[in-house]
């Protein structure tokens, strides 16, 4: 090689950091050895140091500062700003605070760097210190040292200190604009932020993509949908449209918003989507029920050469849960497994949920047992599964396990809702008020509509329905529509039409066009016997114009979903279909089953309410699965309403005469049928 001069090797060095190139730069700091005299040029020794740090080498920066005879402030700034870089920033302060001993002044490239440190190991005390270095130098009145100030103290939860920060500050640069807005809604601050932005633009700044994107979060926070209207007419007015980190921001917005057609419109507009784009697009559709389409989506991601990211997996996987793809989320998880995101906590916890909310509780535990680090939200995950199952006394073992002093995790709102849940469904009452009292004497945690509409629940499911009430009563809210739902189907189970009818008027009080409550009150009724009373309710339905939502049932076969409802004889396979129900019903009878005809909700003769609940969609959909499920395949059945007795005893029947696991998720609870025999235990 030719000789080259400091200058030229210098230039070598920072080739090597612009290119990530270790290999290349330690062949430069070979050649400027074999060039270049000792002492070498105090600024080479800068670039070296600069080099190694900034390419995450840091005991060979460590050898050369020590080699450096005489270290300047640009030295150590060199070292602590590539330790930040690279996430260091232990060493950021370390190396600070031998800078220090070595008599070394900071400059305002230095405080910067060490405020990010402190703020990112969340330290205020050092960054309270770091604030009273840069007043004692006079530095603090530099606008990026102020700035940076500024997010240390947001950063560390200091909002009063940033705020005087802020205002205190000379001069402030869009960077700082953008660090408040963002502060204010990573700390769900909404309204300071819009209120921020508002003065922002009073004093004539001009906002670029950072500002956008932040106020955009900040409108979807506060759900002001016609603020972030606003703002989009002016990203139109400045020519950011064709941003794509703007548009993104939009997608975001109006998907939180519940506009996913606008989504779908700025999403279909971007040229040349990126990967946020797309997983903004797909947490879009999760976001407003449109789980389907967010798997589509996904799908033709994959077909144009999308990785996939661990936010594009867990929103995917969540959007699997919602269906109760069991099949398309195992894909999906084979997908996690191969792009090396499965460890990922978020996309360990969306599996963990997607599992559980399948029916699969042996794959969730599987799941949870393999994610390396659980944080509240897969504590919560895991809970929620066995709560599905009704397993109560395996969701409050892991809520013990939880909240064990080995693991420390503080429950939380969701927690608490998941475990009250399982007591109810497994009817653990004594249980159950253990830890409902413990919520704001143990924990702090004021109970809400959620936990009181789980011990209403908890209580009406056994039976102690009077209890129920007289609890509703005491309550120190107004009880919600969930809270007089959990008594009225009490009062629907335990035949309490009454009681039930108290319940019922309190329902249209607070929702008078909800069909289900007036359907509620009107099967009770019927299944007292009380047909009259029955007839009115649905004549009062009739009056004001209330449908009652169809119940349908749906199963998974050959990558296609197909639906039945009562009385079903649409389908392709019908005569199959009917075919194998009369099958079933002959080995039923012989084996000694009586239908519940109290199920059949019209006034009929007993032989006519005998073929009304023999043709519920459930039904259908079993023999459905019977005919096109290979046997040894679990057969998977989702109900949008709740199962009646009458299936609930016909599939458990059914179970023991095929030999085949039947698992049905109603709108309350999975049933895992085997045997004769219901996970539930009856108890639903």
């Amino acid at each position: 090689m030719p000789f080259l001069s400091a200058n030229s090797l210098a230039s070598l060095v920072e080739s090597a950091v612009s290119t990530r190139c270790s290999r290349f730069g330690r062949a430069a700091h070979a050649q400027i050895v074999k060039t270049l005299d000792n002492p070498l040029p105090s600024f080479i020794y800068n670039h070296l140091v600069n080099m190694y740090s900034k390419l995450d080498l840091p005991n060979s920066a460590q050898l050369v500062i020590s080699l450096t005879p005489n270290r300047s402030v640009v030295t150590w700034t060199a070292l602590i700003a590539g330790s930040v870089q690279n996430g260091r920033f232990i060493s950021a302060l370390f190396h600070f605070s031998n800078m220090r001993r070595d008599s070394i002044q900071p400059n305002d490239f230095t405080f910067p760097c060490a405020f990010k440190a402190s703020g990112s190991l969340r330290l205020p005390l050092a960054g309270k210190q770091l604030h009273a270095l840069a007043v004692k130098a006079g530095q603090i009145t530099d606008v990026f040292v102020g700035c940076s100030a500024f997010d240390m103290y947001s950063k560390t939860g200091l909002t009063y200190e940033a705020r005087k920060m802020f205002d205190e500050m000379p001069e402030r640069n869009i960077a700082t604009w953008n660090a408040y807005l963002s502060n204010s809604v990573l700390e769900g601050r909404y309204e300071d932020a819009l209120t921020a932005f508002i003065e922002f633009r009073h004093d004539s700044w001009e906002p670029n993509s950072i500002t956008f994107c932040a106020f955009l979060n900040a409108c979807a926070g506060a759900s002001n949908l016609r603020l972030g209207r606003q703002l989009h007419g002016f990203v139109l007015q400045s020519g950011f449209e064709a941003d794509v980190s703007v548009a993104n921001g939009l997608i975001d917005f109006y998907g939180k918003c519940q506009q996913v057609g606008c989504s779908e419109i700025i999403f279909s507009g971007i040229s040349k989507p990126n990967n946020v784009s797309w997983c903004s697009m797909v947490a879009s559709y999760v976001q407003n029920d449109e789980e389907d389409k967010a798997c589509m989506l996904f799908l033709r991601a994959r077909k144009e050469g999308i990785e996939p990211t661990d936010f594009m997996v867990s929103s995917v996987v969540s959007a699997c849960a919602g269906l109760s793809g069991l099949e398309v989320g195992r894909g999906v998880h084979a997908l996690a497994v191969k792009a090396c995101v499965e460890g990922n906590i978020f996309v360990g916890s969306a599996l963990v949920d997607m599992y559980g909310k399948c029916g699969s509780i042996e794959d969730a535990d599987r799941a949870f047992d393999e994610i390396p680090e659980w944080n509240l939200i897969t504590w919560n995950a895991m809970i929620g599964a066995y709560a599905h199952q009704g397993r109560a006394d395996m969701a409050v073992a892991l809520f013990d396990k939880m909240t064990h002093a080995s693991h420390g995790v503080a429950p939380n709102y969701v927690t608490f809702v998941c475990v009250l849940s399982a007591c109810s469904r497994d009817g653990s009452v004594n249980v159950g008020m253990e830890i409902f009292e413990s919520m704001r004497g143990r924990y702090g945690i004021e109970p809400g509509a959620e936990h009181y509409a789980c011990v209403v629940d908890m209580l009406g499911r056994a039976g102690m329905v009077e209890q129920a009430y007289q609890f509703i009563k005491k309550m120190p809210i107004r009880p919600t529509v969930s809270v007089w739902g959990a008594l009225l189907g009490a009062c629907k189970m335990f035949a309490k039409p009454e009681l039930g009818k108290i319940a019922a008027d309190n329902l249209f009080e607070l929702d008078p066009l909800d069909s289900g409550n007036h359907v509620l009150l009107s099967n009770m009724f019927a299944a007292a016997g009380r047909w009259e009373e029955a007839t009115l309710v649905r004549k009062e339905m009739k009056d004001v114009g209330i449908k009652k939502g169809a119940g349908c049932s749906w199963i998974t076969a050959g990558n296609a979903v197909h639906l039945f409802q009562a009385k079903d004889t649409s389908h392709e396979r019908n005569s199959e279909i009917q075919a194998m129900l009369a099958k079933l019903r002959r080995e039923m009878k012989a084996a000694g089953y009586i239908p519940d005809t109290k199920f059949a909700l019209f006034d009929l003769e007993e032989e006519e309410k005998v073929m009304e609940v023999w043709y519920h969609s459930e039904k259908i959909a079993l023999a459905f699965g019977l005919i096109v499920i290979p046997p040894g395949v679990p057969i998977r059945i989702t109900k949008n309403l709740r199962i009646c007795g009458d299936c609930h005893s016909a599939i458990k029947f059914i179970s023991g005469i095929v030999g085949r696991e039947i698992i049905v998720r109603d709108n309350n609870r999975f049933h895992r049928f085997r045997d004769n025999q219901c996970s539930c235990r009856d108890y639903w």
